[in-house]
C-alpha cells in the first residue's frame, strides 16, 4: 500500500485503540450487553494484484459470517459494502441463526452500500463518501460502545475509524510490515521457527538472480525456486523459476541472468515479466528454496492476540493449494492433520507471542509447508498474515453454527454434546455453467435436494460469496460433517448436484 497515515490522524488512531481495551474488559465476557459492530469487509490488497482474482468484489460477502453475531440479543450490526447485497442473500443467512428469531435479527442489522463498483479497496469508496460515513455514525445508538472489524487493516481502515470515531479490533497499520513475505521470515528467525533458505528484502532483477545462483551454489542439486512479492497474497505474486540443467560452475550467475525472463513461471498466469518487477522494485521480495517431497501438506494456525494481551491458538487448516504451482490458495480442510497439529499450535504460538510483543492486534494466520521424512513431519513456515484469511470465514460459521470449540491439546473441534465436526470450504468453486443462477436459484436446489445446513445434526452446506455466481459462475461453500470423509463427500454430492441442475 502506497498510502500512509499523517502523523495527527495515526496519534488519533492511537488513542482511540485504547477504547478497545476498555470494550474488550467491559463487554467480551458478557453477550447480552449493548454493543455496536461496523463491519467494513475492504479487501484492501495491492490493487494491482487483486484485479486478477475473478469476481474480487463480491469477497466483500466472505464476512457475511459476522451476521451470526446478530444470535446476542442486544448486538446491532452495521454492514457496508461496495454495493447492495441482494435481500435473498441476507435472509439466508438469518435463517441459519439459531434460536433467534429472524425478524428480531433483523431490526439490528444495517446494510449500507456505496453504490460503486469500480475495483477500489471499499474502505476508500466511503472514505470519499462523508454522508455515507454520517449514515453510519447516526446508525451507532448514542452510549452504545462500537467498535469496527475488517478484513484487513490498512492506512484507509485506520483513517476510517478515526473519521468515525470508534476503536478498530485490528493491527496497527505502521506493522504491517511483520506480515509482509520479507518480514515473516525476520520473525520465523527470531523466534526459532524453521523457514526455507532463501533471502527477503530484494527490490531488483540483479538481486534476484543473485539470491537464486547462491542458493543453487548452497544446494547443487535444487530443482526449483520461489519467488515471491512481499504483498503478494493467496498465490497472487508468486512464481516458480526452474534450474533444471542448470551449471553449477562459474558460468551460473550469467546463466540465471540469461534464464530468468524465460524460465520464471507466475502462478497467476495474467502477470508479466515486466508487471512482476515493477512490483517488485515498490514493495520488494523474497527468494527462497522451492521444498520438494513426495508427500507434502501446507497447513496453518490461526492464532488470536486480544487487546488485553493474551493469545490464543483458535484453529487449525490443512490448505487446499493448486496441483501444478502447489502456490494458489484453492480452499481448507478442518482440523489440520492431528499427527502434527500439536507441534503447528506450538510454532505458532511463538510466532503471536513475539507478534504481541511487538503490538500487534487481532487476527494472526501462520502458514507452513510440511514434508513427510523418514523420521516424520517437517515444518517450514511460509508467511505471516495480519489479516482474516481464507480460514476465517469458514471456522467462524462452524463456530457460530454449533456453539463447539477447537482443543488445542487433541486437534479436534469438540460439540457441547461430546461430538466432532469437521469441515471442507472452498472459495473456488466455479464452472461456466453456473452463471446465470441467481440466488434464489442456488437457494431452491439446495433445499430441493436436501444440503441446506441442518442444525438438528449439525452437518450439511453453507454458501458465501453467493452475489459472485449469477455474474462469475463462482461460489464459495462450507461442508460441515461429523468425520472427515463425511464432509467431503457432502461437498462432491453438492458440486455433483450443481453440475447436474446446470447442464
Amino acid at each position: 500500500m502506497n498510502v500512509s497515515l499523517s502523523p495527527g490522524i495515526h496519534q488519533q488512531f492511537s488513542t482511540l485503540q485504547r477504547e478497545m481495551v476498555t470494550q474488550f474488559r467491559a463487554l467480551w465476557s458478557d453477550p447480552l450487553l449493548p454493543r455496536v459492530v461496523v463491519v467494513v469487509p475492504s479487501i484492501t490488497l495491492d490493487e494491482a494484484l487483486s484485479a486478477h482474482i475473478t469476481g474480487d468484489i463480491f469477497y466483500e460477502e466472505r464476512l457475511l459470517c459476522l451476521l451470526m453475531l446478530l444470535r446476542q440479543p442486544r448486538t446491532r450490526l452495521i454492514y457496508v459494502t461496495s454495493l447492495p447485497i441482494d435481500p435473498t442473500i441476507v435472509d439466508y443467512y438469518l435463517h441459519l441463526l439459531p434460536g433467534v428469531p429472524g425478524r428480531h435479527a433483523r431490526e439490528r442489522l444495517t446494510l449500507l452500500s456505496c453504490h460503486d463498483m469500480s475495483p477500489r479497496a471499499l474502505s476508500a469508496k466511503i472514505l470519499e463518501r462523508p454522508r455515507l460515513i454520517e449514515r453510519i455514525r447516526q446508525a451507532i445508538p448514542a452510549g452504545i460502545p462500537a467498535h469496527l472489524t475488517c478484513y484487513n487493516v490498512t492506512p484507509l481502515e485506520a483513517e476510517l475509524s478515526v473519521r468515525l470515531n470508534i476503536p478498530l479490533y485490528g493491527c496497527d497499520p505502521e506493522l504491517l510490515h511483520l506480515g509482509s513475505k520479507s518480514g515473516s521470515r525476520r520473525i520465523f528467525r527470531e523466534v526459532n521457527v524453521p523457514l526455507p533458505d532463501g533471502f527477503e528484502d530484494l527490490q531488483d532483477e540483479t538481486a534476484v538472480c543473485k539470491a537464486i545462483a547462491e542458493l543453487k551454489s548452497r544446494y547443487p542439486g535444487l530443482q526449483k525456486v520461489v519467488v515471491k512479492l512481499n504483498e503478494g497474497f493467496s498465490g497472487q505474486g508468486n512464481a516458480i523459476f526452474s534450474l533444471a540443467n542448470a551449471p553449477t560452475d562459474e558460468t551460473l550467475a550469467d546463466w540465471v541472468k540469461q534464464e530468468l525472463p524465460k524460465r520464471l513461471t507466475f502462478v497467476d498466469q495474467q502477470i508479466t515479466y515486466e508487471f512482476f518487477f515493477e512490483q517488485l522494485a515498490q514493495m520488494k521480495g523474497i527468494v527462497e528454496v522451492f521444498l520438494e517431497g513426495n508427500v507434502k501438506k501446507s497447513p496453518s494456525v490461526q492464532c488470536r492476540i486480544d487487546p488485553l494481551g493474551a493469545v490464543e491458538v483458535i484453529s487449525t487448516h490443512d490448505q487446499v493449494l493448486d496441483e501444478e504451482t502447489g502456490q494458489e490458495y484453492l480452499g481448507c480442510q478442518f482440523p489440520a492433520d492431528v499427527a502434527y497439529t500439536q507441534p503447528l499450535a506450538e510454532a505458532g504460538q511463538r510466532v503471536a507471542e513475539r507478534l504481541r510483543e511487538l503490538g500487534v492486534l487481532g487476527r494472526v494466520g501462520i502458514d507452513f509447508m510440511s514434508v513427510r521424512e523418514p523420521a516424520g513431519w517437517v515444518h517450514y513456515a511460509i508467511e505471516i498474515n495480519l489479516r482474516k484469511g481464507g480460514t476465517t470465514h469458514p471456522f467462524l460459521l462452524l463456530q457460530f453454527l454449533t456453539d463447539g470449540h477447537y482443543n488445542v491439546e487433541t486437534g479436534q473441534y469438540e460439540m457441547p454434546n461430546g461430538g466432532i465436526r469437521y469441515y471442507f470450504a472452498s472459495d473456488n468453486l466455479i464452472k461456466p455453467q453456473y452463471k446465470g443462477l441467481i440466488p434464489a436459484d442456488l437457494l431452491d436446489i439446495l433445499v430441493l435436494h436436501r444440503l441446506h445446513y441442518d442444525s438438528t445434526v449439525q452437518e450439511g452446506i453453507v454458501f458465501y460469496l453467493i452475489g459472485a455466481l449469477s455474474e462469475f459462475g463462482k461460489l464459495g461453500l462450507v461442508s460441515i460433517g461429523r468425520t472427515p470423509n463425511r464432509a467431503y463427500q457432502l461437498y462432491e454430492q453438492t458440486v455433483q448436484v450443481l453440475d447436474k441442475e446446470t447442464a
